[in-house]
């Protein structure tokens, strides 16, 4: 939900975000506008399963850190809070302990509450911004049980209910069964 009809600036959005009354809120800062995450228990317990699969990947192999919605990044400016993110020790060796990370994470996943047109517009700012930035997006669409595959430089793959989800260059060996995350 947008919160205001009108551009704001970085500092604007800092400053909003850390009023009293946004202490419990989450926002991201979308092509100059500032958005309150929304989400829902059924979209949050497909990211749990998300994030689940992939921190049992990284006990076997320790390259990086995962993050939920709570966790914010720095991208061209922006800011953004994935439902699902992974960063690479090697791009941020240690993560921030207040604000926003300022390296864009390495695979940012997006599962959408919603199918509205305010939303659509807003990921497709957002999914350009994490391409240029050299982050592999899946956006994951419950309701229609498929992700899409979105990485710079190569074609968009659907995949769906009957396939796995391959970690690819970012998590290599991860496999995620779809039907295992859209029960």
């Amino acid at each position: 939900m947008t919160i205001e009809e009108r551009i704001f600036t970085v500092e604007e959005f800092e400053e909003f975000v850390l009023l009293p009354q946004n202490a419990d809120k989450l926002f991201e800062f979308i092509g100059g506008e500032i958005v309150e995450v929304p989400s829902n228990v059924y979209v949050s317990n497909i990211s749990g399963l998300i994030i689940t699969y992939i921190n049992m990947y990284l006990f076997q192999n320790d390259i990086g850190r995962t993050s939920t919605e709570a966790g914010g990044y720095m991208v061209f400016g922006e800011r953004y809070a994935p439902d699902v993110a992974f960063i690479s020790y090697e791009k941020q060796p240690e993560l921030p302990k207040q604000g926003y990370c300022p390296s864009p994470p390495d695979l940012a996943v997006e599962v959408i509450s919603s199918d509205s047109k305010s939303e659509n517009e807003q990921l497709t700012i957002k999914l350009s911004n994490y391409l240029a930035a050299g982050t592999v997006v899946w956006i994951v669409r419950p309701e229609k049980k498929k992700v899409e595959v979105h990485q710079p430089g190569k074609p968009a793959i659907t995949l769906h209910e009957k396939d796995a989800l391959d970690g690819g260059d970012v998590l290599p060996g991860l496999s995620i069964k779809l039907k295992d995350i859209f029960k």
